[in-house]
């Protein structure tokens, strides 16, 4: 898997491709999520246009990551989501948690 990072504006762009299993990749992308927190970074968008599958690790990652930017009253968001990991997220009732956009246009003008 590759993690693309990208800034548009004040807003961080994480696009991981691929497969999250809960290996090398999804540690590559919560040292990421974590290293940006520690900088201090506010607004956090993650892309899941190119991420094929998720499990259950990676879902820990993403609500880790969630709550670190909640609780120092930042903000991080979801677009693009495959419609399969989609149901996953409605099961686990996580589209409650998170804020999940159609399109990545859409989710940054939500930041501003």
């Amino acid at each position: 898997m590759s993690l693309d990072v990208r800034t548009v504006g004040d807003v961080t762009i994480l696009a991981p491709k691929g497969m999250l299993l809960g290996g090398k990749e999804t540690d590559e992308l919560q040292s990421k999520i974590k290293e940006l927190a520690e900088a201090g970074n506010r607004k956090l968008l993650i892309n899941l246009g190119q991420t094929t599958f998720m499990n259950s690790v990676s879902l820990g990652v993403l609500i880790a990551g969630h709550a670190n930017y909640s609780k120092r009253d930042a903000k991080l968001k979801l677009c693009a989501v495959d419609k399969k990991i989609q149901s996953i997220f409605v099961v686990t009732k996580l589209s409650l948690v998170f804020e999940v956009f159609d399109e990545e246009a859409e989710a940054l003008a939500s930041f501003k």
